[in-house]
C-alpha cells in the first residue's frame, strides 16, 4: 500500500539539506523566506553573530496585499530590498526555505533583486 507523504517534513528535510551548504555572513547575509497559507515572510540574517539584520512580511502596514500570493511576495521583495539598502546590505545568499523556487518564492526573488539586491 502507498502511503502518502508529509509535504511539511519532506520541506524541513530539504531545508535542512540546503541549510549545511547555506550561511551568511556579516559581508554576505543570508535572505530566508517562510511562506504559511496566510502570510508570506522574509528576513536577513547574520548567521555568524546570530542576528536578524532586517525583516519584511505581509504584516506590516506599508504592505497593502494581505495575502500569500504573487502580488504579495513582489511587494515583500520590494520592501525588504529597500530595508537593506538603508542598512548598506547590498549582497545576499537566498536561502529559499526548502520551498520550490516557483511562484510566490520566484516573485519575492525577483522583486528583491529589481530592489537592488544582489544574489
Amino acid at each position: 500500500m502507498v502511503s502518502s507523504t508529509n509535504r511539511k517534513l519532506e520541506r524541513t528535510r530539504r531545508h535542512k539539506r540546503v541549510r549545511t551548504k547555506v550561511s551568511g555572513t556579516a559581508d554576505r547575509p543570508r535572505l530566508c523566506i517562510y511562506r504559511s497559507n496566510t502570510n508570506i515572510y522574509a528576513q536577513i540574517i547574520d548567521d555568524v553573530a546570530g542576528n536578524t539584520l532586517v525583516s519584511a512580511s505581509t504584516l506590516e502596514k506599508s504592505v497593502k496585499t494581505k495575502h500569500a500570493n504573487k502580488e504579495a511576495a513582489k511587494e515583500v521583495g520590494l520592501l525588504i530590498a529597500k530595508k537593506a539598502t538603508e542598512k548598506n546590505i547590498k549582497e545576499v545568499v537566498f536561502d529559499r526555505g526548502g520551498y520550490i523556487y516557483h511562484g510566490v518564492v520566484k516573485e519575492l526573488a525577483e522583486a528583491a533583486r529589481e530592489g537592488g539586491l544582489v544574489f
